[in-house]
């Protein structure tokens, strides 16, 4: 295999030229006949919703409507592909899309600024005009699929290649970021923060390797300990699930294109049905992997896991059966159905999976109060922005003649039952990340606190930050904090405390 870099393997699209004018030259030239004209493409990524905004904005004492609770003294960051200079949306895919990070800053009551600014690798830098500090690193991208506070920075984070990249307290980019030079090779977008252990898990994948890495980050914010996992087809492994004894390695039939690559494929990974399904038990204090096969499915993102008794629970949100991350030319992913909220328990003892959906319901972007990772949890978020289901349900610009609806999710997993926050028709709805209201309070319920999210205000033709209670999830939003544009759909966010 060739030396496949995430610059020209998942930016790769080959040029696309298109053909007009007269046929033939000189006297006696004839106008072209004309052909048909081409059905209109239709790109939803870069439409509606997605649309990707123009201008890094800048505002503050931003308007409230409610109050913003005083006990919020943070940053609720979120990241996302906002694409810069884009000539052709032929030539285009959503999850490639230069990363943005919008944050807003609230303090003692008050909603103090909004910011968004684009991830400044070197390959943005040099779109704005601005020079790059230092040599460009391997696999260089502006990271776009998450944003973490880590030990007092915050970083940008992606999977499959690129190194992290750390933002200051006002979204400026300072540079990659390699754990004191511990880091070799690429990280994930979605790592785990075992905080009764102090240690950041990882699941790295790249398309050149014959495994997947499990990483652990000590206390003291090195890579203390890498243990390559055997697997075939160079699988994208966009998440997995931590326990406080095992990691739980997700391995489906998304797996690397190598023809794909070489002709220039935007994303050369591809549904590979020759490739089997099956979830791996990896010890967290060492040993060998334990694989299950499970029925072909693609996940998108883990809830939380956790140990009962003999077996391990995963909550996760699952797309049917094919999965095309590459889509069908619409420019982006395309799913068989709708993601629901599953989930997987693995029987240690028998050894199999069991499943079993929870909620059907069309959702997204799961989240759990952060400091039950790897421990049991009773509550779980979602989303649902019907522009984000009919988009990954296009196919060749025909969306399905279905409605769906905008919502925040609140899941009981104890009782079994789901509360819906309603939003507007044109609300598009972003990921919701709890927030406790004291995180130091240890008998504090585990609802206590607030579900905060990006929601479109189709009337304003901007978004709003808005607030809600999480012991009051069906309420009026606590706070409505109107920001000066759009924060267009994207991917994950979190709440930076004040240290």
């Amino acid at each position: 295999m060739t030396n496949h870099t995430r610059r020209n393997v998942l930016r790769g699209a080959a040029a696309i030229t298109a053909a007009g004018g007269l046929v033939g030259t000189g006297a006696g030239a004839r106008p072209a006949v004309a052909a048909p004209a081409p059905a209109k493409r239709h790109f939803p990524f870069l439409e509606g919703a997605f649309k990707p905004v123009t201008e890094e904005l800048t505002a503050f004492d931003l308007p409230v409507t409610g109050r913003v609770p005083r006990e919020l003294n943070g940053r609720y960051l979120r990241n996302g592909p906002n694409v810069l200079g884009l000539e052709d949306p032929r030539a285009h895919h959503w999850m490639l899309g230069d990363g943005m990070v919008h944050g807003v800053r609230l303090r003692d009551g008050r909603a103090e600024w909004y910011r968004n600014r684009w991830v400044r690798s070197s390959q943005v830098a040099k779109k704005l005009g601005e020079p790059y500090p230092g040599p460009v690193p391997p696999d260089d991208f502006p990271c776009n699929t998450h944003v973490i506070p880590y030990r007092g920075r915050i970083l940008a984070l992606q999977e499959s290649g690129p190194l992290p990249y750390e933002l200051d307290d006002e979204l400026n980019t300072i540079g990659t970021y390699d754990f004191r030079g511990t880091l070799k090779g690429p990280l994930t977008a979605h790592t785990k923060l075992d905080v009764h252990a102090g240690e950041l898990h990882a699941i790295t994948y790249y398309p050149a390797w014959d495994h997947v890495r499990h990483l652990v980050v000590d206390p003291t914010g090195r890579v203390a300990r890498t243990t390559k996992i055997p697997v075939a087809d160079a699988p994208m492994i966009h998440d997995f699930a931590l326990t406080e004894n095992h990691v739980v390695i997700l391995d489906m039939p998304v797996t690397f294109d190598p023809a794909g690559a070489e002709r220039g494929d935007i994303v050369p990974y591809v549904w590979n049905r020759k490739h089997p399904a099956r979830v791996g038990v990896l010890p967290r204090a060492g040993g060998a992997v334990r694989w299950f096969e499970v029925d072909p499915v693609y996940y998108s993102h883990t809830l939380n896991a956790y140990e009962e008794g003999p077996d391990i629970v995963i909550d996760m949100t699952n797309f049917d059966a094919p999965f095309l991350v590459a889509g069908r030319g619409s420019g982006g992913p395309y799913g068989a159905g709708t993601a629901r909220l599953d989930r997987w328990t693995i029987d240690l003892r028998r050894g199999r999976v069991r499943t079993k959906t929870l909620d059907d319901r069309p959702q997204e972007f799961p989240r759990v109060n952060e400091a039950l990772v790897s421990r049991r949890h009773r509550y779980g978020y979602t989303a649902a922005s019907a522009e984000m289901t009919l988009a990954y349900l296009t196919a060749d610009g025909d969306p399905p003649d279905r409605a769906f609806g905008n919502a925040l999710f609140k899941h009981d997993l104890l009782r079994g039952t789901a509360q819906v926050h309603r939003l507007p028709r044109g609300s598009a709805a972003s990921e919701a990340v709890f927030v406790p209201c004291d995180p130091a309070d240890p008998g504090a319920a585990e609802d206590d606190g607030y579900a905060i999210a990006y929601v479109h205000d189709p009337d304003r033709g901007a978004s709003d930050l808005v607030i809600l209670s999480a012991q009051d999830f069906t309420g009026e939003p606590v706070a409505r904090i109107q920001l000066p544009g759009r924060v267009p759909l994207g991917f994950h966010g979190s709440w930076v405390p004040d240290a």
